[in-house]
């Protein structure tokens, strides 16, 4: 994300900007790969993890990050590169190192349509593969 206007992004989701706000979409922007809340809150020593989350929620709720569960019990964020408040067109799976404990996103590799039965309604679908990555088998 190349000279972003933070400021109308957060607007153009529909988010008020805040101090906050902004200080964690420019964060997000800059990480430019899925992190934990953790791994936020360490790169934002002035924000605790309550105020960090309050926001990704937040951010989450607009469409202006996507959520990937690890399989252990952490959730990473990423910035979503869609401009819809009303949904996420910009959908890919992801890959988690088992070994390093990365998740990198696989930004050409589509998440596949999941027929669902009638009657059922699909509003997301995450699509994670577990595996080493190409870092990791190198060593």
């Amino acid at each position: 994300m190349e000279k972003m206007d933070h400021t109308s992004l957060l607007e153009s989701h529909g988010i008020r900007p805040t101090v906050n706000r902004l200080l964690i979409v420019k964060t997000l922007a800059s990480l430019r790969h899925p992190v934990s809340v953790k791994e936020l809150e360490d790169s934002l020593l002035t924000l605790d993890k309550s105020s960090i989350f309050r926001v990704l929620t937040l951010f989450r709720e607009h469409h202006l990050v996507h959520s990937i569960e690890t399989g252990e019990g952490i959730v990473k964020y990423e910035l979503c590169l869609s401009r819809h408040t009303d949904g996420d067109d910009d959908e890919h799976v992801h890959f988690y190192c088992e070994r390093c404990h990365r998740t990198i996103c696989l930004h050409d590799v589509p998440v596949p349509r999941v027929p669902v039965p009638e009657g059922f309604c699909a509003e997301e679908t995450n699509v994670l593969v577990r595996g080493i990555c190409d870092r990791c088998l190198r060593l």
